[in-house]
């Protein structure tokens, strides 16, 4: 396939990674969860006991580390000096962590590196919260993808069940608003939504009904 690269960014909860991986799955595209990414920075600075606040340090602890990620239609695995984190990042503290470290510039910087030399080399769908506005601006086809805030507390919710972990509503609300707050706020590449990307708004959409309207929208580019 030539080159087409798909650009999903959008808050905390509202159904990107679903949506992408997904998305790419029926494109025979692949799938960069740039996400993980950074959870995966993080769960490498609380290994080695560094705080996610601390920029030079997480940096120092991202130059030292081997992070490589192997894509595959419809997804990708994630592995931190050699083994395979994928599953071990999706926790609500490693989030956190996330949300932190993708503050820093020079973290961005070389992760952003990592990201557009996968969409050079492959036609990609790539999700996370500044993919069309920097990461690949030139991406064919954008989308800001969007939901309320309740829909997308209940969604973390559904996901910290199958998880075997239970959190009020309130509380998962609560640390939304603040993970909105810290990626809309933060003073290198906040989440905003690309001048030429298209809203989707998933609120009472199902994950097969937003991954139709994407779909269609592909389409229409090819």
């Amino acid at each position: 396939m030539e080159r087409f690269a798909i650009a999903i960014d959008g808050p905390a909860g509202s159904g990107k990674s679903t949506a992408a991986k997904e998305t790419a799955k029926r494109l025979g595209m692949v799938y960069v969860d740039t996400g993980a990414m950074y959870r995966t920075v993080a769960l490498a600075c609380m290994r080695a006991g560094v705080s996610v606040s601390d920029e030079a340090a997480a940096l120092s602890v991202l130059n030292r580390i081997d992070m490589r990620i192997e894509p595959e239609q419809g997804g990708q695995r994630i592995f931190l000096d050699g083994k395979d984190v994928t599953a071990e990042i999706r926790t609500p503290e490693i989030g956190k962590g996330a949300s932190e470290v993708a503050a820093f510039r020079k973290v961005r910087e070389r992760l952003v590196e990592i990201q557009q030399e996968l969409a050079r080399k492959y036609p990609v769908v790539m999700d996370g919260r500044d993919i069309g506005t920097v990461v690949l601006p030139d991406a064919e086809l954008k989308i800001y993808l969007d939901a309320g805030v309740e829909e997308r507390a209940r969604r973390r919710q559904g996901e910290l069940r199958e998880q075997g972990k239970t959190e009020e509503l309130s509380e998962v609300m609560e640390k939304i608003r603040q993970r909105d707050e810290a990626d809309k706020t933060r003073e290198h590449s906040p989440l905003r939504m690309a001048n030429d990307a298209i809203l989707l708004d998933s609120t009472g959409m199902s994950a097969e009904e937003v991954v139709q309207a994407i779909l269609a929208e592909a389409e229409k580019l090819r």
